[in-house]
């Protein structure tokens, strides 16, 4: 139920100082952890016990951070929420990253929504030329995965709502047409009504609405992600990280 003045909740950072150094990363629930990391308004999450993996500062305009992932299919880190949002009492939920990638092979990238977001952070969903395979219950967001036929292209993959989601086919069901340029940043945001129904937007264009693409009760963190699909260490670079919820007033 959105009321004005302190009902809305936003987070975000524009990364222009904090960071969780990659060499000295420890992943939470190790013998040698024992917290975990944050970022202004965020957490970070992954395999954070692997040298190539964390989260660094990078000298752009504007402040970005490298979120760098890992030499193995699978693994990676994230900047996160909690998993504490629920379209029907928090919505419109939004997710929204300005970010860009030195290179557009060997990494999968996620941004947006998801109902599973552990310490050791596991891909939304995965992809192998046009299909996709589900890996958490609820999921609304972007993905760039180097697996797929069309493995530029931004996808638009959902899953959890009474609109099941596209798996067999995937690329065309749910791609975007727009392609990534490395070393070119694009605008991603994702928004969620208090009924299920979903909206992508890149670069400012409305390019996917989907009725009932979630669950309108089952609770979602936001993310943005990236995770290897080989032995070679990804990353992508994010300028800014958004997301805004409202309060819920009941009793």
């Amino acid at each position: 139920m959105p009321q004005s003045g302190e009902g809305l909740i936003r987070l975000f950072d524009h990364f222009c100082g904090p960071e969780i150094p990659v060499a000295n990363a420890v992943a939470y629930g190790t013998s040698a952890g024992g917290c975990n990391y944050y970022i202004g308004d965020f957490k970070i999450v992954g395999d954070l016990g692997e040298t190539d993996t964390g989260i660094v500062s990078i000298s752009k305009a504007g402040g970005f951070v490298r979120v760098s992932g890992n030499n193995e299919d699978g693994k990676g880190a994230a900047i996160a929420t909690e998993v504490v949002f629920s379209p029907a009492l928090n919505g419109t939920l939004v997710c929204e990253a300005r970010l860009e990638l030195q290179a557009l092979t060997t990494r999968s990238v996620f941004v947006g929504f998801c109902g599973l977001i552990a310490d050791d952070v596991a891909e939304p969903c995965t992809s192998t030329t046009t299909t996709i395979t589900k890996v958490a219950d609820d999921y609304c967001g972007f993905i760039l995965d180097s697996q797929f036929t069309a493995g530029t292209q931004w996808h638009m993959p959902y899953n959890g709502g009474s609109t099941t989601g596209p798996t067999t086919g995937a690329t065309v069901a749910v791609g975007s047409g727009i392609v990534a340029v490395a070393a070119e940043s694009d605008f991603l945001r994702v928004e969620i009504d208090p009924n299920g129904t979903a909206r992508w937007f890149i670069n400012g264009a409305l390019e996917q609405t989907v009725v009932n693409a979630v669950s309108t009760t089952a609770l979602q963190g936001a993310m943005v992600g990236c995770w290897g699909t080989t032995t070679t260490a990804a990353d992508i670079d994010v300028d800014y990280f958004l997301v805004t919820a409202f309060t819920d007033w009941t009793r």
